[in-house]
């Protein structure tokens, strides 16, 4: 059995590891000490006492000088944690009707409640959906996660027609933000202008020109719409 806390360091381990590992490589990177604490906004003191414990219990192995890095229970156990929470996004989205910015915090409690019953009735209910609202793949039962082709909107060629598929930031400022300008999941965006003195850049949403900053583009997750020959 593992503790509310001791979950949520999984999870901040398993998505530090993800960001830090090659693409394809299906091993848990490792972690440096100082990016997990800076991710639980928390002191080095207190994750290194959080990491002891979860060794103890065979979740993380910890190599000085190097970080941390999930063992194969470890992953398992966040990668379950990410489908409650983000099965329960969808539910509140989707059923109950809370917009995307309202939902991360109460999912954050939710996905504690540890009934694999209670799991797969849930994504039975909503259809097994792939992703959640913001964009995120759902794993399956089996710890499956369903991959696509998505490019920063940085990255998207001028006059390039794509699609918003995801953000990779979670904040109300961020999304409230997005929602002031237009962006959503499914709409469709082109880049018709960049300005290199700041890295902003003019594009098309939905037929509506709006100016937005690099920081912002960097976040929002596209897919390139085939070109019609």
């Amino acid at each position: 059995m593992s503790t509310r806390a001791e979950e949520n360091y999984l999870k901040a381990i398993y998505k530090l590891s993800e960001m830090a590992k090659p693409k394809h490589d299906r091993e848990s990177a490792t972690v440096p000490t100082n990016a997990i604490a800076q991710e639980m906004h928390t002191s080095a003191a207190s994750v290194t006492d959080m990491i002891q414990r979860l060794s103890d219990k065979h979740l993380v192995d910890y190599e000085k000088y190097r970080g941390v890095s999930l063992t194969e229970t470890g992953r398992n156990l966040a990668i379950q944690l990410l489908r409650r929470h983000r099965l329960w996004e969808v539910l509140l989205v989707e059923k109950l009707g809370f917009a995307w910015n309202e939902v991360h915090d109460l999912a954050e409690e939710l996905e504690h409640v540890e009934s694999p019953e209670l799991t797969d009735r849930l994504d039975t209910f909503l259809g097994s959906p792939k992703f959640d609202p913001h964009g995120d793949p759902i794993p399956n039962a089996e710890g499956k996660f369903t991959l696509r082709q998505q490019v920063p909107l940085t990255d998207l060629l001028p006059e390039t027609l794509a699609v918003v598929v995801g953000v990779r930031e979670h904040s109300s400022p961020f999304l409230n933000h997005l929602d002031e300008i237009g962006v959503a999941i499914h709409k469709e965006i082109c880049v018709r202008e960049r300005f290199s003195y700041d890295d902003s850049m003019r594009v098309d949403i939905d037929g509506e020109l709006r100016t937005i900053s690099g920081k912002v583009a960097r976040n929002i997750l596209v897919k390139p719409k085939p070109v019609m020959k």
